[in-house]
């Protein structure tokens, strides 16, 4: 089962850190629904906690390339 919390704060953590990097990125970018996306998968796939996922959505907005999204 998803904790709905843990998820929405780990999104929120990745997302913030990821535009403050990228600050050409808007708020309203596609890679912000494929975060939710994977991080949401994550979850149902083993337990994690905030800043676990948040880690895990940093690493995969990383490996996003710029012009997919």
């Amino acid at each position: 089962m998803v904790d709905e919390a843990v998820l929405k704060n780990a999104t929120e953590t990745a997302w913030t850190v990821y535009r403050a990097c990228h600050p050409d990125v808007d708020a309203h970018d596609g890679r912000r629904g494929l975060l939710e996306w994977h991080l949401q998968r994550r979850c149902e796939e083993r337990e994690s906690d905030t800043e676990e996922l948040a880690s895990f959505g940093i690493a995969y907005l990383k490996r996003l390339p710029r012009d997919e999204c």
